[in-house]
């Protein structure tokens, strides 16, 4: 399978403290259910469960719908070959397995949990899997070594009435393919005319040559190579399913195959092939180096003796990712969708097939932002969809589903695609998707300059460490040099030739400067000039804001050593309001996503600051690129009951009527009538053309009570609060922040200081 990110971006320390913290693992199970009365019990276990029971029992079918079956696979494996690592047992595979299961819900919304089968025998695995197969939609296997998995996959399928699915072979298959049709397109060269070189003969190779053939390439113009060379018709030591790909060739090496072929796969080792090899190859070559973590050649090495080659790898850090991510979410969701009882070859083929047709498509600009602002378009260095295009949970699932309509494997058509289409497109994660918007638009922008004021704590250190290798901007540490680097190696990072800054206040040549600036904004108020040299000497806060005020850096991070309000006095003593600041908290949730303000500045605001906070908050939302349509939220309805909090939100309303404001805006109400529309049955004059995303609370203390208590009771995910309005971005973590806390806030700083153009 080739991983997301292979270029690391992270301590060791940082894959095990998140794997670890703040709950051990990746996923947990929520109830879909309510279970808050005894009625609730009573419908969920004893007695009521009993009528589901029955009713399966009578159809076994109906356990697609009375239970999670039908959107539910399991990822199981025995540890024989975890990734590049090789067989390390069934434990150490778990967390691949965990992680398989949330690229499934990230990516198609299909729920999933691992197995790890503690057996290395065939025939014992596929008797344990057969036994307990029923409970799933579907299996994924992962991470079962050659020859073992083609075994166990096939027999499996005969057994089991639901699909099985073994991602190693047929997802580096099905993606390898959608990117040889589209080089073959941009080349010229016919399927059916090509040479086709396979360098290693394992599951993925073998998947993928067979795969190739179906959709044109013939078998008379295929050589495969395996660690011994050449498997050619005759060749002993060739096991049946090598046997299945050997060919009459007189070649006996992977140098003398390549002469004059057209495409080679790499899916070997680091090395494999060489410059000489590719200088021999066919005029316009398609290289598909995909051996992680290194390829078999390296992009710049195939570039040094041809510039006429299309290139493909397994690696995030390159172009045309052949990306395993990108076929089987998409696979399963088609699948389960017409709760299919296998997945066969030609839904494998129309997976390749609308992949590769989605290439050649106009790329939206929300997927050129995620890439640092380059414009994808279809042509050598863009054959294959990006893993983030959001466009890939609609388009290609309904390709698969049909497919399996049309053989006869589904069991439950769909009748409108249409419609499937649309309800497809409201399952994105709305979390990870504007987290990938704001971190792309981010690396697009000029190399925001972020300062870290408290530069010598390590979870500050390592967060700009982090900052750093994700390319988001240059981080500035504030601090003693010798304590931060100090720091820095007892967590295991080196900033030799990083690009992270380091810099002391106390010795900096802007010194005098800041304190000359500082004073003269501060003289009528109080302060002495010993008192603004201190600030600027012993205070990170004074100076990080002084850097910002004056053209160091851009914008800044700070809170993990001091409470938001003492931060806050400090910085607002060195940087002005240029709008109305706000606090507002990001809240993800259930499919959706909310932004609640104002939850850190504004106690007890009146109808006039209601006002001003709705509107600083839909120009912040829109500027995150979404909608904005704003509900005050109230404990009273439209009047019912009176009250004087209602009467200044009723007021803020006349406000905004007056100004005539460019976005919805409605209330007062409570949440059930912002957040659902058909709760608003009742009240036929509301203007919200769809259900809330902006909340204003009618104070700070359920602002931050709400969001709070929602975050604690699990299930929703809390980013801020942000601090909107200040004429310099600044973001205020809370005490003790997490690093994954502090890079989110230095992504937001970074952003909110003009990392993207707004609309």
């Amino acid at each position: 399978m080739a991983d997301l990110t292979d270029k690391q971006t992270f301590s060791d320390e940082d894959a095990l403290e998140f794997h670890r913290s703040p709950t051990p693992g990746k996923i947990s199970m929520a109830p879909t259910k309510p279970m808050a009365t005894q009625r609730d019990l009573s419908l969920a276990y004893s007695p009521g469960v009993a009528i589901p029971v029955l009713a399966i029992a009578a159809d076994i079918d109906k356990a697609y719908d009375y239970t999670s079956k039908g959107n539910l696979v399991a990822v199981i494996s025995n540890g024989t070959a975890i990734l590049g690592l090789g067989n390390l047992g069934h434990m150490a595979s778990k967390p691949v397995m965990e992680g398989k299961a949330v690229l499934f819900k990230r990516f198609a919304d299909v729920d999933s949990f691992d197995v790890e089968v503690k057996t290395t025998d065939p025939d014992e695995f596929i008797t344990v899997v057969k036994n307990i197969g029923d409970t799933w939609g579907g299996i994924n296997l992962e991470d079962i070594k050659s020859p073992e998995c083609f075994v166990i996959e096939s027999e499996l399928q005969d057994l089991l009435d639901i699909p099985v699915f073994h991602d190693d072979q047929h997802g580096t298959a099905i993606i390898s393919t959608a990117g040889l049709i589209n080089a073959c397109h941009i080349t010229g060269k016919k399927l059916e005319d090509i040479k086709v070189v396979l360098a290693g003969a394992g599951a993925a190779g073998l998947s993928s040559i067979g795969l190739m053939k179906a959709v044109g390439v013939r078998a008379e113009n295929t050589v495969i190579v395996d660690r011994d060379g050449v498997v050619w018709k005759g060749r002993d030591n060739v096991d049946q399913w090598k046997a299945a790909h050997a060919t009459d060739t007189p070649h006996r090496t992977l140098a003398e195959a390549m002469v004059g072929a057209d495409v080679v796969l790499g899916l070997s080792a680091k090395g494999a092939i060489t410059k000489e090899m590719v200088a021999s190859m066919a005029p316009n070559p398609i290289i598909f180096a995909m051996a992680n973590p290194d390829p078999e050649i390296t992009p710049e090495d195939v570039l040094s003796v041809r510039s006429d080659a299309i290139m493909a790898t397994g690696r995030s850090d390159y172009v045309n990712q052949v990306n395993n991510v990108l076929g089987f979410p998409y696979i399963f969701r088609g699948a389960l969708d017409v709760r299919a009882r296998r997945v066969n070859h030609e839904m494998k083929i129309a997976c390749a097939q609308a992949l590769a047709a989605l290439a050649r498509e106009d790329v939206p600009d929300e997927v050129a932002a995620a890439y640092r602002g380059r414009k994808l378009k279809f042509g050598p260095d863009y054959i294959i969809p990006t893993p983030f295009d959001p466009r890939l949970i609609w388009y290609i699932p309904p390709f698969v589903a049909q497919a399996a309509m049309d053989t006869g494997v589904a069991r439950k058509p769909i009748e409108d695609m249409d419609a499937y289409r649309t309800e497809l497109r409201s399952r994105l994660d709305p979390s990870a998707a504007l987290m990938q918007n704001i971190s792309g638009a981010v690396r697009a922008a000029s190399n925001k300059r972020v300062v870290f004021a408290e530069g010598e704590e390590t979870a500050v250190i390592r967060a700009a460490w982090g900052f750093k290798q994700a390319e988001l901007g240059t981080p500035i540490l504030l601090g003693r040099e010798e304590l931060i680097r100090k720091n820095a190696a007892e967590a295991g990072l080196i900033f030799d030739d990083m690009g992270i800054e380091i810099v002391n206040a106390r010795v900096s040549e802007h010194n005098a400067d800041y304190t000359d600036w500082l004073y003269a904004r501060l003289q009528r108020r109080g302060y002495l000039r010993r008192d603004v040299q201190r600030m600027i000497n012993q205070d990170r806060n004074y100076f990080a804001a002084a850097m910002c005020a004056r053209g160091q850096a851009d914008c800044m991070v700070t809170g993990v050593t001091r409470n938001f309000n003492m931060v806050l006095k400090e910085v607002r003593r060195v940087l002005d309001v240029k709008e109305r600041m706000i606090g507002l908290s990001i809240l993800l949730a259930r499919g959706r996503t909310l932004f609640v303000a104002d939850t850190s500045i504004h106690e007890l605001p009146n109808a006039e600051e209601l006002a001003e906070i709705a509107i600083q908050a839909a120009a912040t939302v829109r500027k995150l690129g979404k909608t904005p349509r704003v509900a005050f939220l109230s404990y009273s309805t439209f009047g019912n009951p009176p009250g004087d909090r209602g009467e200044k939100v009723r007021e803020a309303i006349r406000i905004l009527d007056a100004r005539g404001v460019d976005f919805e805006y409605e209330g007062e109400m409570p949440p059930e009538l912002a957040l659902d529309t058909d709760a608003r049955a009742a009240y036929p004059f509301m203007r919200l053309s769809g259900h809330a995303n902006v909340l204003v609370m009618p104070a700070i203390h359920s602002a931050a009570i709400s969001t709070r208590l929602v975050q604690q009771l699990g299930g929703a995910t809390v980013i801020g609060p942000l601090l909107v309005g200040l004429e310099k971005s600044v973001q205020i973590v809370s005490l003790g922040a997490s690093v994954s806390e502090i890079i989110t806030a230095a992504t937001f700083a970074a952003y909110d200081e003009g990392a993207v153009a707004e609309g």
